[in-house]
Order: structure tokens, then sequence, then C-alpha cells
């Protein structure tokens, strides 16, 4: 068995030519281009079993020759594939299970299965690649063009793979953060498999919720903190797609919940180990939160405040004003997206580095400092709620400002408190955790409610035509305001009668 680790980059065409003609790869290659074509054949049972069980069965013709793969079990951490491979030589293009190590393909392809093996699509593309020697690394730098294929649809390949073959994951990103310099690209954290398999399934793309990895009593601090990490990260770019696209305000969400997560982790490592790089990392993301917010709050003032009052006002002129506030509105939130959209690479940047660093020596150094997981998050939760309670005292004396630190607080415990949840009653946690969501939920349309008031400040100078139907909007905005001071009051209440789970 050998574990295959390679980073992948999603590429346009155009791009994909002119990295080939730049120097970058010729300078540091120690072996020539060779370009094949590959065509792969990917099997299952009817009910896709393998790919229920994460694994892939294909075989490969390379050269007039066979390749038997069965690929399976690893993970996927911003982009990087680790999975682990069986590779044989075939006579032809047919299964054969004759000459192989039976105790190991018993293990991952039951007997039972191989009767119902079939042909479920196909891959085929021109793969050029070559191996360079980067700082030290031997690296397979593959650039792979060509199709998916199913018996009814199929969809493009374009991509760049780095495969190790020697050094640490750490160089790979390294690598691509060299060619991000040369080109812009995505990491992609699906696998030319996966799209497969989607293809097959009719996979329509929506956007991603995120899935805090529980950790248990016995794991490593550091080891805890890491895996929330990697899931953080795999939210975010689940969604990043989506975003750029700008046709679903979800995605928007989701990136910008992941990113919020990603802060608190990083900020619960440097309480253990403080680290420049993390520092500089954390007002990086921090100022990608920002213009994430400014989109966001185009798209909660479209859906929750400017729809609902063209249903409400009446006459053709205030429809005139509404009408005219809606297409004001909308050519801010497309100019926020544009903004984000010419930011790509940067990001892109951005999620190389936090991976470099995560592939760095920080954990190693962090595991010296790290307390036991368990003593550290009751720790932790213990200062969180304080300050969340004393943030919330005399609830009704709270200016804007003050319910905004509030309502950050409020996320802060409630973030934490779900990434250490499994170590403690998961049923009080349940508990404590619902509560918490409900008063977060009503300090965000507070929050939402006080955004709407200033950007409709903002439209006013612009459209000093149509001051009625703002006026006329604003106040419902305060009847709202009144409504979910109550809500919010009793939330408070029922919260202050949870018993804190740790």
């Amino acid at each position: 068995m050998a574990i295959e680790t390679e980073l992948k980059l999603r590429i346009n065409p155009e791009q994909l030519a002119r990295l080939k003609r730049h120097a970058l790869f010729k300078t540091h290659q120690i072996t020539v281009p060779e370009t094949r074509r590959l065509h792969n054949i990917y099997y299952d049972t009817s009910t896709l079993d393998l790919h229920k069980s994460k694994m892939a069965l294909r075989l490969r013709r390379v050269k007039g020759y066979w390749l038997q793969t069965l690929k399976g079990g690893g993970r996927v951490l911003a982009g990087l594939h680790q999975r682990n491979e069986w590779e044989v030589p075939v006579p032809s293009a047919k299964l054969d299970f004759t000459n192989l190590d039976q105790d190991v393909w018993d293990e991952h392809l039951p007997p039972s299965w191989r009767e119902s093996l079939q042909p479920v699509f196909t891959t085929d593309f021109y793969r050029s690649s070559r191996l360079l020697n980067w700082q030290g690394a031997i690296i397979e730098v593959c650039m792979d063009h060509g199709e998916v294929r199913t018996s009814e649809y199929s969809t493009p390949i374009c991509e760049v793979e780095l495969e190790l073959k020697s050094g640490e994951p750490q160089q790979l990103f390294e690598l691509a953060q060299a060619i991000l310099e040369v080109v812009p690209f995505e990491l992609e954290v699906v696998s030319k498999a996966e799209q497969g398999f989607r293809l097959l399934a009719g996979y329509i793309a929506q956007p991603v919720k995120g899935i805090v990895p529980k950790l248990a009593k016995s794991d490593r601090l550091t080891d805890g903190l890491q895996a929330l990490i990697w899931s953080c990260l795999l939210h975010f770019q689940g969604n990043l797609r989506g975003a750029m696209a700008g046709t679903d305000a979800e995605y928007l969400h989701q990136m910008r919940v992941a990113l919020r997560r990603l802060r608190v982790v990083l900020r619960i490592s440097e309480k253990i180990r403080a680290d420049e790089t993390l520092v500089t990392l954390r007002e990086d993301l921090a100022s990608l939160g920002a213009t994430l917010g400014r989109i966001r709050e185009w798209d909660v003032f479209l859906a929750q405040t400017v729809e609902p009052a063209r249903y409400a006002i009446e006459g053709n002129a205030g429809q005139q004003s509404m009408q005219a506030l809606l297409e004001a509105s909308m050519q801010y939130r497309a100019d926020c997206q544009a903004a984000l959209c010419c930011d790509a690479r940067e990001l892109q940047g951005l999620m190389l580095r936090v991976a470099i660093w995560m592939n760095g020596s920080y954990w190693h150094r962090a595991e010296q400092h790290a307390p036991e997981t368990r003593d550290f998050s009751t720790k932790r939760l213990h200062q969180l709620a304080r300050r969340y309670a004393r943030a919330g005292l005399d609830l009704h004396r709270l200016d804007a400002q003050q319910l905004h630190a509030l309502r950050i607080h409020t996320k802060k415990l409630r973030y934490s408190a779900e990434f250490f949840a499994a170590l403690y009653d998961t049923r009080k946690a349940k508990t404590y955790l619902g509560a918490l969501n409900e008063v977060q939920e009503l300090l965000g349309v507070i929050n939402d409610i006080a955004v709407a008031d200033r950007l409709l400040d903002d439209l006013a100078i612009n459209l000093p035509a149509h001051s009625e139907v703002i006026l006329f909007i604003k106040s419902r905005l305060n009847k709202d305001l009144s409504i979910n001071f109550k809500k919010l009051h009793k939330a408070i209440q029922h919260l202050n009668k949870q018993q804190n789970f740790w």
C-alpha cells in the first residue's frame, strides 16, 4: 500500500496553457515534460457500495498496458488529498483479482461485491507531467486537460496536480504559492472520481453547512484544534465557488460562518502559544471577514427589509420610490461582489498561507506547552461566559455599539461551546447551546435592523427624492426593533436559568 499525497488546483484552460510555457517549472525540473493520454474506467456496484464506503476502483490504460487501482480512506485538507492506494498491473481491460494481496483487497473490496461490479463512468484526459526538485522535495507536477463522462453526461477536467514523492506536505503548498504568482487558480477539494460520481447522481451544487468534529476526552488539545481548523477550511472552501458566482446568498453566509469559526479557533490556539504568523493570519482573516460582511449586509437588507416593504407600501409613487431604492441597493451589492471577485487571487493566497502554517513547526512546539484538553476547555468556557455576562448587564441601557459587542461575545461563547461540547454531558450541552443560539439569533436580528437603518441613511444621501419611502421603512424597522428587544430579554432570562454544562 502507498499513501498518495497530492494538492489539486482547478485552473482554466487559458491559464493552464500559460503555465506550461512559464519558466517556473523548467527552472526546477529534474525530468523533462512527458505528455500521455490516460483513459480510466471506474467501477462500482449497482448500488454504489464502493462510493458509499469512500473507495474508488479503476482500470487505467497507460501506453498500452493496464493498471488496476483501489483508492480510499484518507482525507482532504484545504485541497491536499491524502489517500491509501493499492495498485497492480493486469493483462487486459478487465478486472483481475487473482494476483493480489487478498487480505488487503478483501478488507476494502469484499468478494461479495466483486460479482456485481460494473463500469459507471470514465475519465479521459491528456496529462503533461514532470518531476521537480522544489526546496529539497521531489514533486510530480501533472497538468490534466480532458473530461469525465458517464453514459449521458460529461464535465471538463482542467487542473494541476502536485503529488509529493518525497518531502513534506508544506512544500506542496509553497510550490502552489509560487504557481499563484504566475497564474490564478482555485484549490480543488473534489477528486476526479468524486466528480464522476456527482455526474452520475445528477448532483446539483448547493451551499454546504459546516460539520464540527467531535473531540474525544483522550484527544490532545493540539490535535483537536488542528481538526477544528481543517474542518473550518473545508466548510469555507465548500462554499467559495458559489459565493464567487453571487447567485445564492446562502453560499456567502456559510463562508462567513466558516470564517468566524476559524477565527475563534485560531484565537484559542494563540492562547496556547503566541506566534507572529498566527497573529498576521488572524488580522488578514478579519479583513476578509469585513469584505464578506459588506456583501452580506446588502443581502440581508434586500431580503429582510426592502422586499417586505415593497409589499406593504401603497400607491404608484410609493412603488416607484421603492423600485428606485431596490435598484440602488442591488447596485451597491453588485459593487461589493465585484470587489470580492477582484480579490479572488489574494483569497486563494490567504488559504495557502493558512495551510502552510498548519503544516509548519507551530504545532510541534505548541504541543509542548498545551495543557490537558478538558482543563483548558473548562477554563476557556468560564472566561467567555463571564465576558458575555458582563457585556449583557443592564440590557436596556446598551447602545448599538455595546449590543454589537454583546453579539460578538455571544458568538465566541457559542462557537467555543460547540467545539468542546463533546467533552462534557451531551444532554446538558445541547440544552445550553439551544438557549445560547436563541440569544445569538435575536442579537443578529437586532444588528441587522441597526445595519438596515445605517444603509437607509446612506441611500437617503443619493436618493433625496425618495425620502418619504425611506422614512416609511425606518418606521417599520423601529417596530421590529421593539418586538425583538422583548424577545431578546426573554431569551437571555431563559439562558441565565441554564446550568453551565462544563
